[in-house]
């Protein structure tokens, strides 16, 4: 929980109408947390002094959002947040959206699966004001909202916040290019072409770094968050049918707007729950199947037996060997029928009459094979890629 104030008029629009706020019995106004970022801010500050920058940083917290649930949206959730701090340098985004790039390909997905549309606040707000648009600030939660509302309620909406027709059409039609090559000829300015040079700089590194096939121009991308100061980028599967699946952007004054000096920082967030539809609609989910090396079992329900031997199993000179057995006496195939819903490899048991003094009888689940071997036989077996007869 964090003070109210904490997002009110820093996080923007959007967050502030879904936060989950209430008084406490200190008549405080709290709210349960929405995003990392101001939270992070904070501790930059208080450690400014003690902190080398740049410095990278990375978190995991609990989310909460109190709007309708809804397919990639929930009202709880967990977020993997990464930033670095301390630099202006273009480099730092280049080395978020090679991790966020990397990340998505270890999960198992191929570039033409995923893309990271990317935008420029910066240039946005040069190219506002090449056109004469007042109030940016209004703006910019229209244009964030462009591709959900439609052309009429989105040329409405920019109306109410003050634009013309002429602005508009402009705007909309800025927003639509698709390549840099195109945005050149449509902005004039100093700052607009420094800002633009900015996103090929980054492109190029990308490129470079063998990940020019994620990243594209996306000029469609605001970001809600009122605290963006420069690039802002998000994630979305290729055919954006789904929400983002992560998403941020730079924001250099956030600090010296929460009370500090000013300190740069860039960051991302990517929750849990759109990724997950997104694995799953590739079939990239891992399996909720249990799965134990050894299960150990005993004809004789010597229970002593059983826990001596799984202790033979658990010795660390084998590694990470995960190991389970009956936790009461139970015929054998009770045993066994636990063995299989735990997805054992192996179950070795403690009482064969077929074993030797320090070996053990065990049956290799994978295959339905029953072997003889010493403790370290057995376990190499386990370590063995067998083709299961049942695959």
């Amino acid at each position: 929980m964090s003070p109210k104030e904490l997002y009110t008029g820093k996080s923007g629009e959007e967050i502030v109408s879904q936060l989950y706020n209430f008084k406490d019995k200190g008549d405080r106004e709290i709210a349960l947390r929405p995003e990392m970022t101001p939270t992070l801010a904070r501790l930059v500050i208080q450690k400014a002094r003690e902190l080398k920058k740049p410095f990278k940083w990375f978190s995991m917290p609990r989310l909460f959002r109190y709007e309708k649930a809804q397919k990639g949206r929930l009202r709880e959730f967990f977020q993997l947040n990464m930033d670095i701090i301390g630099t202006e340098s273009i480099y730092a985004e280049a080395d978020l959206l090679a991790s966020i790039a990397t990340m998505l390909r270890k999960f198992g997905l191929k570039d033409g699966e995923f893309a990271i549309g990317v935008s420029s606040r910066k240039l946005l707000a040069t190219y506002l004001e090449e056109i004469g648009a007042p109030n940016p600030a209004l703006v910019y939660p229209v244009l964030d909202r462009r591709l959900k509302i439609g052309p009429e309620a989105f040329a409405k909406a920019l109306a109410d916040a003050g634009l013309t027709e002429e602005q508009v059409k402009k705007l909309d039609d800025f927003m639509s290019c698709k390549s840099i090559e195109e945005v050149k000829t449509k902005v004039h300015s100093e700052n607009a072409t420094a800002a633009l040079a900015e996103i090929e700089d980054l492109f190029a590194t990308l490129t470079a770094a063998g990940y020019g096939e994620c990243v594209n121009l996306d000029l469609s991308i605001v970001r809600g968050l009122a605290y963006y100061t420069g690039i802002v980028f998000e994630v979305f599967d290729k055919g954006k049918s789904m929400r983002a699946i992560a998403g941020g952007g730079r924001y250099d004054s956030l600090t010296e707007k929460l009370g500090g000096e000013r300190i740069p920082g860039v960051g991302f967030g990517m929750g849990d729950v759109v990724l997950a539809d997104l694995l799953a609609e590739h079939n990239l989910l891992p399996s909720p199947k249990q799965s134990v090396d050894f299960y150990i079992a005993s004809f004789t329900n010597d229970m002593k037996k059983v826990f001596e031997t799984a202790q033979i199993f658990r010795d660390t000179k084998f590694g990470n060997c995960s190991v389970s057995h009956p936790l009461a006496p139970m015929k054998m195939g009770k045993q066994l029928d636990q063995a299989n819903y735990q997805g054992a490899k192996i179950v070795v048991y403690v009482d064969g009459s077929k074993a030797a003094a320090g070996e053990f009888e065990y049956k290799d689940m994978r295959v339905g094979e029953m072997l003889v071997g010493s403790p370290e036989a057995i376990v190499e077996r386990s370590k063995m890629v067998i083709e299961s007869k049942n695959a």
